[in-house]
């Protein structure tokens, strides 16, 4: 853990990933490289290395368009993020996080298949376009009705594209058929469902400090009139459930395969995913309890900037 959280500096360095002493302070307390040794415990230090370094990345992001000034401008956020996903789609770099994000991609994605590319770029766009619409909602002061934001969370929490990773860290290569199989879906949005409400409870907090309302527990509140205490607990209530909803997913998924009579590396692959994403779903309730960022927020490193970062702008050479 800590040589993969000296390599995820050094690689932002390389990058020229030049944080502010405000933005340095919040990634040291949220603490990258925790997660990922709790939810990829197994992965070699090479693994855990990138994997920390998309991390890192994805919490730049995450604090420009939920917490900075790029989430208070429709027409910058969607402009940034266009950008993000068509050096997705292999364009130019122009920023320092645009050239950190092709470096990342070049060593990840060579060598998978078209499938597994097809499915992480998909999941990749989904998690990014979340900032454009909050960023929307919020210009257009609405908020979404509850059923409309637990599917909104499901790729913002960007929980998905770490799903696809660990099979990169596993050694596994899922096909569309085995994609396709319910008990997997159940699993898979299981997962995500309980990282958003998990992180929607944890950073209450900093997001009221912030005015940031794109919250269950804040919805809970408004759409049902209640007092915020009664609100957390419907959203614990909620979280309890997800969890149930894995374990039924993980038996389903296991009847699926038995009926199919599904063996070999498929039959492999599928196996570890039952085992691994039970492991990913306690690290991340174990980070959430654990980093700085959730446990004791530093309110005063948040929302401060008044114009885009510049690591989101500008010419890379």
């Amino acid at each position: 853990m800590e040589q993969a959280g000296k390599a995820a500096w050094q690689w932002a360095d390389r990058m020229g990933l030049q944080l502010s002493p405000a933005g340095e302070r919040r990634m040291v307390r949220t603490r990258p490289e925790l997660w990922i040794s709790l939810i990829f415990p197994a992965a070699e230090q090479e693994q855990l290395d990138r994997m920390c370094q998309w991390l890192f990345w994805a919490f730049l992001v995450d604090d420009e368009f939920d917490d900075g000034p790029g989430g208070r401008d429709p027409y910058r956020c969607r402009r940034a993020i266009g950008q993000l996903i068509d050096v997705h789609d292999g364009a130019v770099p122009r920023s320092p996080v645009e050239r950190a994000l092709t470096d990342l991609l070049v060593r990840t994605c060579v060598g998978r298949d078209m499938g597994w590319n097809r499915q992480f770029r998909a999941d990749n766009a989904a998690w990014l376009w979340t900032y454009v619409a909050e960023t929307a909602q919020r210009a257009a002061d609405q908020l979404p009705d509850l059923m409309t934001y637990a599917g909104h969370r499901r790729d913002s929490v960007a929980m998905q594209p770490f799903l696809n990773l660990h099979e990169t860290v596993a050694g596994i290569r899922l096909t569309e058929a085995e994609r396709c199989l319910p008990g997997y879906g159940k699993m898979r949005q299981a997962v995500t469902d309980h990282s958003g409400l998990l992180n929607d409870i944890c950073s209450l907090e900093k997001e009221m400090a912030l005015g940031y309302s794109h919250n269950a527990v804040l919805l809970i509140q408004q759409e049902r009139g209640c007092g915020l205490q009664e609100a957390m607990d419907e959203t614990g209530t909620l979280l309890e459930g997800v969890a149930q909803r894995l374990r039924h997913g993980e038996r389903e998924l296991a009847e699926q395969m038995n009926a199919a009579h599904m063996a070999g590396p498929a039959r492999t692959a599928l196996d570890t995913c039952i085992r691994d994403y039970r492991s990913m779903v306690r690290g991340d309730f174990d980070y959430h309890l654990a980093a700085e960022r959730y446990t004791r927020p530093d309110l005063a490193d948040s929302g401060g900037q008044q114009t885009m970062s510049a690591l989101f702008t500008g010419t890379v050479p």
